[in-house]
C-alpha cells in the first residue's frame, strides 16, 4: 500500500475540501510519513491556504514514501458529500493514478476517482511579523463579518490596548462591531503596537464559514499588512492556516 488514511468521520474530511474549494479548482496533496499537508494561492494571489493534517489524527494511517495527489475539488467534495455522518472514511492510493475512497458502516461503498496532473508550483509562506493576536470564538468572528457585508464588501480591524474594532461602510451606510478585552468571546488580546488594516469580507466570509468549528480561532495582523486566520482541524493538532492580502486603496 502507497498511502492509507483511515478517519472515524467524515467530518474532517469534508472541513478540508470546503476549505480548499475557497481558492482553488484544483488540489494537489502532499502525504508524508507525518501527515497530509496543502499549501496554495488563489489565482489572484491576493490569499493562501496552509494546511497540515497530523498523522495521529487518523485511525490508521500509511505512507511508506512522499505521496502527491492532485484532485479536482468540486469531483472530491461532490464524493465526500456522499458520506453520512456515522461512516468512516478510508482514502487510499497504491497507483500514482488513482485514489479510492471508502465509506464503511454497516456496509462499505467504494468510489475511485482519476487524478489530474499537478501544474503547481512550491507556494513559500509569508514572512510577516504580526503585531496583534486575536484568540476568539469562530462564531462571533464570523456573525461580525456578516454584519458588515450588509453594508460593505470590505473591513477595517483596529486593535487597541483594551479592544479591538471591526467596521465597514460603503455609500450604503456603515457598521461596526467592538469587543472588550473582558468580552467572554475574546479568549485572548496580544498587542505589540496598535495596528489597522482594511481586507475584503467575501474572502474572510467564505475561509470562516468553510473552515470554523465550535473551537476557537486564531486571528493575527499588522498595520496595512496580511492577516493570518488559524482554525483548528479536530482534536489532534491539525490546522488550517489562511493568508489575506490587505486591500491596497485603504486610506
Amino acid at each position: 500500500m502507497g498511502f492509507l488514511a483511515r478517519s472515524a468521520s467524515a467530518a474532517e474530511w469534508k472541513t478540508v475540501a470546503k476549505a480548499v474549494s475557497t481558492l482553488v479548482e484544483e488540489a494537489t496533496f502532499e502525504a508524508s510519513a507525518e501527515g497530509i499537508s496543502f499549501r496554495a494561492m488563489d489565482p489572484s494571489h491576493v490569499a493562501l491556504i496552509d494546511l497540515f493534517w497530523p498523522n495521529s489524527a487518523f485511525e490508521r494511517y500509511e505512507c511508506d514514501k512522499q505521496f502527491r495527489f492532485t484532485v479536482r475539488v468540486a469531483e472530491f467534495s461532490k464524493l465526500l458529500g456522499r458520506a453520512d455522518a456515522k461512516d468512516s472514511v478510508e482514502v487510499s492510493s497504491s497507483d500514482e493514478g488513482r485514489l479510492t475512497i471508502k465509506f464503511s458502516n454497516s456496509y462499505t461503498r467504494e468510489f475511485t476517482i482519476n487524478l489530474v496532473e499537478s501544474t503547481a508550483q512550491p507556494t513559500p509562506l509569508p514572512k510577516i511579523t504580526f503585531n496583534a493576536k486575536l484568540l476568539m470564538t469562530s462564531s462571533t468572528f464570523q456573525q461580525i463579518l456578516s454584519d458588515i457585508s450588509v453594508v460593505s464588501d470590505h473591513i477595517t480591524i483596529e486593535a487597541s490596548k483594551d479592544k479591538v474594532s471591526f467596521a465597514g461602510r460603503s455609500e450604503q451606510g456603515s457598521a461596526s462591531a467592538t469587543l472588550d478585552r473582558r468580552s467572554p468571546e475574546v479568549l485572548e488580546l496580544t498587542l505589540n503596537e496598535p495596528s489597522k488594516a482594511t481586507y475584503s469580507i467575501d474572502y474572510l466570509l467564505n475561509i470562516t464559514k468553510a473552515a470554523a468549528s465550535n473551537q476557537p480561532m486564531t486571528l493575527e495582523y499588522s498595520t496595512k499588512m496580511p492577516l493570518k486566520l488559524e482554525f483548528k482541524l479536530g482534536e489532534q493538532g491539525g490546522k488550517i492556516g489562511f493568508y489575506l492580502a490587505p486591500r491596497v486603496e485603504e486610506k
